[in-house]
């Protein structure tokens, strides 16, 4: 009888790699690619031992501490600064890659009603949810794997195989601990949106109780796992120990989740559902209040990260002059101009990167339509009085205060936390003007995004390609020299670095064109287009 619970685990698993045999790879790559990527260019930036000694006077603020976790600062090689510096930011990466595929492949299959059809063949009862544990594991090991051998091919000095491994390990440990966590939310939550929302919660939870305890109190960091990640210190204890923690843990999730998945109904949840109003609120009525109601957590907790990374880079603003003074491969990254302070010149860098990240939620605002349209919910609402230019006009005006929320509150944490480290302080004018410049860069990608949904809605992931072409380009432009034409691909290569440079009205009006133009055709294709059934 036991055995009947696992029936088909394997082919399941298989079916699951083929469903993801291009979601996988692509996270797969993105990961490692940046996990490689760091390291020589760190060896770049920091040729020397002095070098890397003042990196690691400016990594003693206690804002960066709660940011990146604490690290060996005293003997700052280039392996214990990659960990310090990248390990938990990638852990969080792959803790949230394995929360969304888990969900993908558990309750949303689930809500969807794949699982009751797949219950109907000779399957397991298990079988699922443990073929969906099983390649997220093996996913993990094989990040494992590329990323410690990838690490230690790079033949940096002090950057050997046992730390290598261990740096691998811990990423992989990271994602199988959150697959657990998933596993275990999926069956306690009635939704797939309530399993991402509770693991999400658990792995904000966890970098938060790790940022307190790095800062006031080290014994409340052990009991966070991203404590755990931090506390094997690859490069320079190399401990195993938190590699064993986190897979203990995970087998008990596991464990949990099998469990509560065979005593419960099928779409059931363990966790009460809240019951609804009698009659719907007024803000329900309409098909932006819907969209908004559909998007409402995601989109808080987008805003308070945005402002926390404001606060986060206005935290360093204090120690700046010493940080890049003499660094020629850091100067490479400023947009040099005389009569600048160094913090001046290092604000169009900042601006670049918090522009393009403001951008990510507003365009998931907007992808949300063709995602319900996946889903098989577009067509009752079409089918009531809202037309589709109504419809498709609600997602964008969420998606366009969505990006000027993004933007605003970004700015306003970066000039916050720089008035308070820096003797001077810095003008919010001058902060703000810097930030909302890229307004019109962002709404061209939202126009790009309406436009692939208007026509070619199966194409829509290109969107996030381009997003990272512009990072790419824009950000590390500086160092590899990449001619202009390349950075001009890109909407935000066009936007006028404030305060270095003049203020330039005609690239905005440009781009806020074209924006318009690509709204309008993007309204057109969707109007004519077929609704997927």
């Amino acid at each position: 009888m036991a055995g009947n619970l696992y029936n088909k685990t394997g082919r399941l698993s298989q079916l699951i790699v083929r469903l993801d045999r291009f979601r996988i790879p692509l996270w797969l790559i993105g990961i490692s690619f940046f996990t490689l990527i760091v390291p020589p260019a760190f060896a770049s930036l920091y040729p020397s031992q002095e070098d890397r000694d003042v990196m690691a006077e400016t990594m003693m603020n206690p804002a960066m501490t709660a940011m990146v976790g604490p690290g060996n600062l005293v003997n700052y090689t280039l392996g214990a600064m990659n960990t310090h510096q990248m390990l938990l930011m990638t852990a969080l990466v792959v803790g949230l890659m394995s929360i969304l595929l888990v969900t993908r492949h558990t309750r949303a299959n689930e809500e969807d009603g794949r699982i009751e059809m797949i219950r109907s063949l000779p399957v397991g009862r298990l079988s699922n949810l443990n073929a969906t544990l099983l390649v997220l594991s093996v996913t993990n090991v094989v990040l494992a794997l590329i990323t410690g051998l990838g690490l230690y091919a790079l033949g940096i000095e002090s950057m050997g195989l046992e730390g290598s491994l261990l740096y691998g390990a811990a990423l992989g440990a990271t994602g199988i601990f959150f697959a657990g966590v998933t596993g275990l939310f999926a069956q306690l939550s009635e939704s797939s949106r309530g399993t991402i929302g509770f693991s999400i919660t658990v792995l904000i939870i966890a970098y938060l109780v790790r940022a307190i305890g790095d800062v006031s109190n080290e014994m409340l960091s052990g009991f966070s796992p991203l404590g755990w990640v931090t506390s094997t210190e690859a490069y320079s204890s190399n401990n195993w120990w938190p590699i064993l923690l986190l897979i203990g843990t995970s087998i008990i999730l596991f464990i949990l989740a099998n469990y509560l998945n065979a005593i419960r109904d099928l779409e059931a949840g363990f966790l009460p559902s809240r019951p609804g109003r009698k009659y719907a609120a007024t803000l329900l009525q309409s098909p932006i209040g819907h969209a908004f109601r559909l998007q409402r957590t995601g989109t808080i907790s987008w805003a308070i990260g945005m402002l926390l990374m404001g606060l986060s880079y206005g935290s360093i603003f204090g120690d700046l002059e010493s940080f890049f003074e003499g660094n020629e491969m850091l100067e490479k990254m400023l947009a040099s101009k005389e009569g600048f302070s160094v913090t001046e010149q290092f604000i169009p860098k900042l601006m670049i990167i918090m522009a393009l990240l403001s951008t990510v939620p507003p365009v998931m605002a907007m992808n949300k339509l063709y995602g319900e349209e996946k889903k098989g919910r577009i067509e009752h609402l079409l089918g009531r009085a809202v037309s589709r230019t109504r419809l498709m006009a609600s997602y964008l005006v969420i998606s366009v205060v969505n990006a000027f929320v993004m933007i605003s509150l970004s700015a306003l944490g970066l000039w916050g936390a720089g008035k308070a480290v820096m003797e001077e302080g810095l003008s919010l004018g001058m902060v703000y003007g810097a930030a909302i410049v890229y307004f019109p860069a962002m709404l061209v990608v939202i126009g790009i995004a309406m436009l692939l949904i208007g026509f070619a809605p199966k194409w829509i992931s290109f969107i996030w390609l381009y997003v990272f072409y512009s990072f790419i380009v824009l950000y590390l432009g500086g160092i590899f020299q990449f001619p202009e034409w390349v950075g001009n691909l890109s909407p935000f290569g066009h936007i006028p670095q404030l305060p270095i440079e003049d203020m330039s009205i005609m690239p905005v009006i440009i781009l806020t064109i074209i924006a318009i133009s690509l709204l309008i055709v993007g309204f057109i294709g969707y109007n004519k287009r077929d609704i997927e059934s």
